[in-house]
């Protein structure tokens, strides 16, 4: 956890220490979201430590006012932190905060007075459904080998099939497709949520394990890198941006954007939000209901191009 390069007095890393491991068995973060935490704190102390002429102790805590939180986030604009990474920031500490005024050690009432930075609004940019169709066929992957080319094209039509994150395809093993209609994954926060496993996922899959030159066991992960270990996600990010490049496709087109043209695509043939929103397994509603934005932008592109009085 980098402790040491943290400028704290050691109570306050302690409890610190014991904050991020309990965000990790007890809440189940994602061990991004805790790295992120992690850094933001951090650099909180750090930046006390500057304020207070010294490492910060618990009393030093249990006193912060607003204005010191406001002035931490002031340093981090200037340093060219965005909104999103001072809100992602401010959201670690009120944790941490929390923490620490749940054992009787602080008050978080501080960092609750401080208003999150206004975020910029952006809606996710999904392929069309012509591109997407292309990106996950077989014959469109640029890789030599069959078996890889037929591996990517797996992964692929499982983020537009399925709806699935990178890291969850990658986590899948062979028990996960004995013969089941869907697919149990386990997201974000350790949340389980059922998605239906569509023909063609299902095809694309069988034709990856007929090539693949590994031995892949019960429980072992099914996609492969070129050396047998366990696929990483900066491969299909690299072979991704190969196939933007050979299709003429935007520097929007990722993997995660096939996540979105999922649900796009989804809620333009009729599915309704609450569906979608299972699927992707989306804790709150309002995170699915961008997607509205994201159809609504699209009609009103169409009629811009197409109609007489646009």
């Amino acid at each position: 956890m980098n402790e040491l390069l943290v400028i704290g007095h050691p109570e306050v890393m302690a409890e610190r220490h014991r904050w991020l491991a309990s965000l990790a068995e007890e809440r189940r973060l994602s061990e991004k979201t805790i790295e992120a935490y992690e850094r933001d704190t951090r650099q909180f102390l750090t930046f006390l430590t500057g304020h207070l002429a010294g490492p910060p102790r618990l009393a030093d805590i249990r006193t912060l006012r607003p204005a010191d939180l406001r002035g931490f986030l002031a340093q981090r604009r200037k340093a060219g932190a965005g909104a999103r990474t001072l809100g992602r920031g401010l959201a670690g500490l009120r944790s941490f905060l929390r923490y620490l005024e749940k054992h009787g050690l602080a008050n978080a009432a501080g960092a609750g007075a401080v208003r999150s930075p206004k975020q910029p609004k952006s809606l996710p940019k999904p392929l069309t459904d012509r591109d997407a169709l292309e990106v996950v066929t077989a014959d469109a992957q640029l890789a030599e080998e069959p078996w890889i080319a037929a591996r990517n094209a797996a992964v692929l039509t499982l983020l537009y099939g399925c709806g699935l994150r990178i890291s969850e395809a990658l986590d899948l093993t062979p028990d996960d497709f004995s013969g089941a209609a869907s697919l149990r994954i386990t997201g974000k926060g350790g949340k389980t949520r059922i998605v239906p496993l569509i023909a063609a996922a299902t095809g694309a899959v069988a034709t990856y394990r007929k090539l693949c030159p590994y031995h892949i066991g019960p429980g072992e992960p099914i996609f492969r890198g070129a050396r047998g270990a366990k696929l990483q996600p900066a491969i299909i990010q690299r072979e991704m941006q190969k196939l933007r490049s050979a299709l003429g496709l935007p520097d929007s087109a990722t993997p995660h954007a096939l996540r979105h043209s999922f649900a796009t695509h989804l809620l333009a043939g009729g599915g309704d939000l609450r569906t979608i929103q299972e699927l992707l397994g989306h804790a709150s509603l309002s995170t699915t209901q961008v997607y509205t934005g994201v159809d609504s932008a699209r009609l009103l592109e169409i009629y811009d191009r197409a109609h007489p009085r646009a």
